[in-house]
């Protein structure tokens, strides 16, 4: 099976861990172990998400920014060589295994420019939050009585660097693609050339457009959740076990955790007529078996 494995932002540095190498490195090695698991006889391209990552290296620089598109090459670069070292030992060299810089193209139209939506990084005081809309320019939005930062997050148009993934998947190499989104990038059809564009995407949906893309056989994605739920943090919540992606399309989740992975799960399903996964990062042998998370299927 050609298999798209999308690690969640909150996977790799769980919601209220500090945002330390080693509580990162944990959790890859976390992931490294269920992903070895189902190496054997299966395709896998993995993508990984970035926001606390790109959050944090932009405040780190504030001072002096650097671009978003460069923030997220970086971090593609830190997620991955951490992934790719840590898969190579699980496998212990049985499998190549490739990090690639992968840009993303998205329309410099899109919406979503004059509407920034996507958190990114820590959490602010109001007084910090403040500070930084003042010095830097940023948009903040207010969470739980804290401070975030939000950036525009385009729709992805296309995987760029598709043939060579495709490439070094035919040679069973395992490959780290797209992460935190991929690296946006818009084309200017005045000069005939790419450049970079001010703003992430959505790993959930570039992954979906990955593994379309790529005609995988499965998308899974795996989150600090076990499984999609209804009434998510009520009495009455109750998880979702096997769903078709028309009843799951009918049904609304929290905008800024499960709706992107839901949604990318639906566009996944509906243009390939295969089935998806959503759960735990621990849980990821027993997603693909069907033995845990969410089904969705057409």
């Amino acid at each position: 099976m050609r298999i798209v494995i999308a690690l969640g932002g909150n996977a790799l540095l769980k919601r209220g861990e500090p945002m330390t190498a080693e509580k990162q490195l944990a959790n890859i090695k976390i992931a490294a172990t269920q992903i070895a698991k189902i190496a054997p006889g299966n395709q896998l391209i993995i993508t990984h998400g970035n926001g606390p990552q790109v959050g944090l290296l932009a405040l780190q620089g504030h001072a002096h920014p650097f671009p978003l598109d460069v923030l997220d090459a970086e971090t593609e670069g830190m997620i991955g060589y951490l992934l790719e070292q840590e898969i190579a030992n699980c496998l212990r060299s049985s499998r190549a295994v490739v990090t690639l810089l992968t840009r993303v193209v998205v329309n410099a139209h899109d919406p979503a420019f004059g509407d920034a939506s996507k958190p990114i990084g820590p959490l602010y005081s109001k007084a910090d939050a403040e500070h930084l809309t003042q010095t830097c320019g940023w948009q903040m939005l207010l969470e739980n009585q804290k401070y975030r930062r939000i950036v525009a997050s385009p729709e992805p148009q296309h995987i760029i660097n598709i043939d060579a993934i495709a490439h070094l998947l035919k040679q069973d190499t395992i490959v780290i693609a797209a992460g935190g989104g991929g690296i946006p990038v818009i084309f200017d059809e005045s000069s005939g050339h790419y450049r970079g564009a001010e703003c992430v995407i959505d790993k959930d949906l570039s992954s979906a457009l990955l593994a379309i893309e790529l005609a995988a056989d499965h998308l899974l994605i795996a989150t600090d959740i076990d499984a999609v739920y209804h009434d998510w943090k009520t009495v009455n919540q109750k998880a979702i076990r096997d769903i078709t992606e028309q009843a799951l399309q009918q049904l609304e989740f929290a905008k800024g955790s499960m709706a992107p992975k839901v949604r990318a799960v639906c566009n996944y399903v509906q243009a390939t007529q295969k089935s998806a996964s959503i759960g735990a990062l621990e849980n990821i042998y027993e997603l693909l078996q069907g033995s845990s998370g969410t089904r969705i299927h057409a």
